[in-house]
């Protein structure tokens, strides 16, 4: 372990005395000098911190005030909202009514709308007048608290605009302020219809816009209603204004023009300027009050450098140092290597060492995490005496080490020695505890004058990467061929985000038929992609638009591209393929179901194909998005069945409409009768559940015949028909359409 020592700084001890007294006066000066700065400054952040309070105080009381205001705006506001919400919920419940519709298209329809609307308008709070116009805009009936008016010579031209405006089915309500006489009014108009018009799904032939009769209710702000919002919305003086008032708050009622019919007025409460009156003695105290607490600052500050200067040393301690294990921590390990490799002097060889414990997480599982301590602690230890050349030691991760080498013997004899630390067992309280480590190693010589130490513990963590990808208890020493490996992947994947982007990436379909018939019944879209002329296999981009986060814009694009390439043939279903990651995320059944229903293309059409995989890593979140695309009308396959683990309890709960047999066991079946009897077991097992199968992977007809007596009822393979494009698709079905 690399120790840190502080070494005191000694004075000689043998100063005359002449020199010391000769020091003094100096010294008195300048303690003088520093307390009259430090006094002053003092002083002077006293005054500054008074005129900022001051500022503070004016400046809160006057956003006091205009939060206030803002407050009493957004009510305002809000009342006005609420007014013209519940009246335009009113005329959307009386005017969206069939009998209404039916009514006063009728004869008698003037008994019917004062029977209904006109005398309720005598005594009900929601609304004084309620108008029904022709399609015309003539009124055909007119009640002002159940009297009968004239609503043109009291309402103005604006109101025939708004009747005009609302005579649209299928629409909200329309809502505006008017003017009556000297008082305001809210008015909603809304075109009298079915309410199956209401109903999207349901088409009738019905009158186009501007052939409706139109219901408006006419709700009057009476003072009394203004009382009550101003009650309501604690607006204290609320009054209707025909112009907009000075010196106090407002509100404009829009009328249908968008220009104020009158305002909502009322005077500002100012509680800023109030409370500022009543807390004025209390800030004058509070700036005394501050002064003293600077003047004790000024003390306690002093004291407290005394005790940061012996506390410094030892924060530094802690900061770059891990309290378990005594090692350096990351930042410790950082400054060690910035040093080592910015030192100038001719020095040995420079490795890394990335340590990174195999199996350490089930001891904290198994045992908890005192146990896992315990083990940590014992490695360290083992490291620290591993080889003398590892000269600093880091522990930079719950479970990983850092170990600088600095000598000339070869890396790989080193890292062997620490490998050797976990060949014998760990032994703790009667445990016998084993562990294993992989090694990254990384030559700091070869940074080529970069002298960088994050880049130096970059290529150890991809030697590290490559250790354990290659097996656990192994070291792998950086090689410049992994940087390029992963440059690849990397141009790789802004190559599949550039194709995604641009669409290149196509469908091509695979036909199933009916074993019984051999008629093509569907297709299997698979997605392929061509890359400068070659084409890159699906084994390749699907995994890593996986890994990449890609798979969902990849997925949908190869769905909408598929639905709409499979809108020629209504009768063929659509099997895709989905991967876990997709199935995971929850907006995909969303998404899905928006592409079909932008695409127009049935639900029932569509077979969402899962492996098991998906099943075993997040069943609940799969099990929602099943449930909620069955409900839609989507079907789902479980995929290669016979290669996994896939339980009849999983069959079962997630309740799947189809089985594919995988490939493998259509493969045996040719080998011996073996095979031949679990190829039928398993589709008789898919039977029993009353779930059809479909057998992928068929390349003979004798395949083709086994699957065929044991139940199978669709087949897919080569014998069949290989992936095509949507022109040969085209031929086949064409083909099928005579045989069948």
């Amino acid at each position: 372990m690399m120790s840190i020592s502080v070494v005191p700084i000694r004075t000689s001890g043998n100063n005359s005395p002449t020199e010391t007294n000769s020091v003094r006066p100096y010294g008195k000066a300048m303690k003088t000098r520093s307390v009259f700065v430090v006094t002053f400054i003092v002083f002077a952040l006293a005054a500054v911190i008074g005129l900022l309070g001051v500022h503070i105080v004016a400046t809160m009381r006057d956003n006091t005030n205009v939060i206030d205001d803002h407050r009493a705006l957004r009510a305002a506001e809000a009342a006005l909202f609420s007014q013209k919400s519940r009246l335009s919920a009113t005329v959307r419940d009386n005017a969206v009514w069939d009998d209404a519709y039916k009514a006063v298209g009728a004869p008698g329809a003037e008994d019917w709308i004062y029977g209904n609307w006109g005398k309720t308008s005598a005594d009900y709070p929601l609304y004084d007048a309620v108008v029904v116009t022709s399609p015309s805009g003539v009124p055909v009936a007119a009640y002002w608290k159940g009297q009968s008016f004239e609503p043109m010579s009291r309402f103005g031209e604006q109101f025939q605009d708004h009747v005009q405006l609302a005579n649209r089915p299928g629409s909200d309500a329309i809502v505006s302020f008017i003017k009556v006489g000297s008082e305001a009014a809210i008015v909603a108009s809304q075109a009298i219809q079915p309410f199956s018009l209401s109903d999207p799904s349901v088409a009738s032939p019905l009158p186009a816009a501007g052939q409706y009769n139109v219901l408006s209710f006419v709700k009057l702000l009476t003072p009394r209603t203004v009382a009550s919002i101003a009650t309501e919305y604690q607006l204290e003086g609320l009054r209707i204004s025909a112009e907009r008032p000075r010196g106090m708050l407002a509100v404009a009622l829009a009328g249908f023009a968008s220009q104020p019919v009158a305002f909502l007025a009322w005077p500002s409460k100012a509680p800023g300027t109030q409370v500022f009156r009543e807390v004025y003695p209390f800030v004058a105290a509070c700036f005394l009050l501050v002064i003293l607490f600077l003047l004790c600052v000024l003390f306690a500050g002093s004291m407290e450098a005394r005790r940061m200067r012996k506390l410094a040393s030892h924060a530094r301690m802690q900061a770059t140092h891990d309290s378990l294990s005594g090692f350096l921590n990351r930042l410790g390990l950082m400054d060690e290597l910035q040093r080592l490799l910015h030192d100038t002097t001719d020095h040995p060889p420079i490795h890394l060492h990335l340590v990174d414990l195999d199996g350490f997480k089930p001891v904290n599982d198994a045992w908890g995490h005192a146990v896992g301590d315990r083990l940590l602690v014992m490695v360290s230890n083992g490291l620290n005496t591993a080889h003398p050349e590892l000269r600093a030691l880091a522990r930079i991760g719950g479970d990983e080490f850092a170990l600088v080498q600095i000598g000339r013997t070869s890396p790989e004899r080193v890292a062997s020695a620490i490998l050797e630390v976990f060949r014998r067992p760990f032994q703790i309280d009667g445990r016998t505890i084993e562990v294993g480590a992989s090694i990254g190693i990384a030559d700091g010589h070869s940074l080529q004058g970069v002298q960088d130490p994050h880049e130096l513990l970059r290529r150890a963590d991809v030697s590290l990467y490559e250790a354990k990808a290659s097996g656990r208890g192994r070291f792998f020493v950086y090689d410049r061929a992994l940087d390029q490996e992963r440059e690849r992947v990397s141009e790789l994947e802004a190559e599949l985000r550039r194709a995604i982007a641009e669409e290149a990436i196509e469908p091509l379909f695979q036909p199933l038929v009916s074993a019984s018939t051999g008629v093509l019944a569907g297709v299997e879209a698979l997605a392929r992609w061509r890359r400068k002329g070659m084409e890159i296999s699906p084994e390749v981009f699907i995994p890593l638009a996986e890994k990449s986060g890609l798979i969902d814009p990849l997925g949908l694009l190869m769905l909408r591209k598929a639905v709409r390439a499979m809108q020629r043939w209504p009768a063929l279903t659509l099997s895709v393929n989905v991967s876990p990651l997709q199935l995971c995320n929850p907006s995909f059944a969303t998404e899905v179901m928006a592409l079909l229903e932008e695409e127009a293309f049935q639900p029932c059409r569509l077979v969402l194909e899962i492996t098991e995989g998906v099943l075993i890593s997040n069943p609940d979140q799969a099990k929602r998005a099943i449930d909620a695309l069955k409900k839609a009308g989507v079907r789902f396959a479980l995929d290669d069945f016979g290669c996994g683990y896939a339980s009849i309890g999983a069959l079962r709960q997630f309740g799947f409409d189809r089985m594919k047999i995988d490939r493998s066991l259509v493969v045996a079946a040719d080998k011996d009768e073996a095979g031949v009897e679990v190829l039928k077991a398993t589709i008789a097992l898919a039977v029993a559940l009353g779930i059809p199968v479909t057998a992928e992977g068929i390349e003979t007809g004798r395949q083709a015949a086994v699957l065929r007596d044991a139940g199978c009822d669709m087949l897919q393979g080569y014998l069949i028909g290989r992936p095509m494009t949507g022109e040969d698709l085209a031929r086949l079905a064409a083909k099928s359409a005579k045989v069948a």
